[in-house]
């Protein structure tokens, strides 16, 4: 059950983007919402990670080597805060959406556990559904290369000093500044 529950709380992140696309906020408001659930999370992760509360649904929906370090959640909200503010909407949503909808796919089509790399097979459905997501609002070489990103950073989770590099803040950056790259080379 954990792990569905991890993937439904991906899955939910696709709300926002929708309700910007739907015209129900404006792209003011979706940078914002994103920035005051990023500092929620943080504050969350202050209390569980400082303070020592230590809620049941943290031991539902964390993931053994975020039980010392911030949770996935924070870096998800994080990475998507950055790339809001970073970015124009356009190289923003498909992003943020390859974070909230290719990555939990790929998550249960993989171990779901963490691992240094992913079966190609994976890699190879992840890219595909990345790549369908990014090319409604950019051309060609620039869904490519965001597919390409986000594909890349949900495969390999770095290591940094015993700290986990979580693709929940890796995919949504690594994607956004290669659509942008690829928006620059295309024009």
């Amino acid at each position: 059950m954990s792990e569905l529950g991890r993937r439904a709380v991906h899955v939910s992140g696709t709300g926002l983007p929708v309700a910007y696309l739907a015209g129900l906020v404006t792209y003011f408001e979706f940078r914002w919402l994103f920035l005051g659930g990023a500092v929620i999370a943080l504050a969350l992760e202050a209390v569980r990670l400082l303070v020592g509360l230590d809620w049941r649904l943290y031991d539902a929906l964390t993931r053994e080597y975020e039980q010392d370090n911030l949770a996935g959640y924070a870096l998800y909200m994080i990475g998507a805060a950055v790339v809001a503010f970073a970015f124009e909407p356009r190289v923003a949503l498909p992003a943020i959406l390859m974070l909230t909808i290719a990555d939990p796919l790929s998550g249960l089509l993989g171990s779901g556990e963490l691992r240094t790399a992913k079966e190609a097979s994976v890699l190879a459905i992840t890219f595909l559904v990345c790549f369908a997501i990014a090319i409604p609002f950019v051309p060609l070489v620039p869904a490519v290369l965001g597919a390409l990103a986000a594909t890349l950073a949900d495969g390999v989770k770095p290591v940094l000093w015993g700290y986990v590099i979580d693709d929940n803040l890796t995919i949504p950056v690594a994607a956004a500044v290669a659509i942008a790259v690829g928006l620059a080379v295309v024009g």
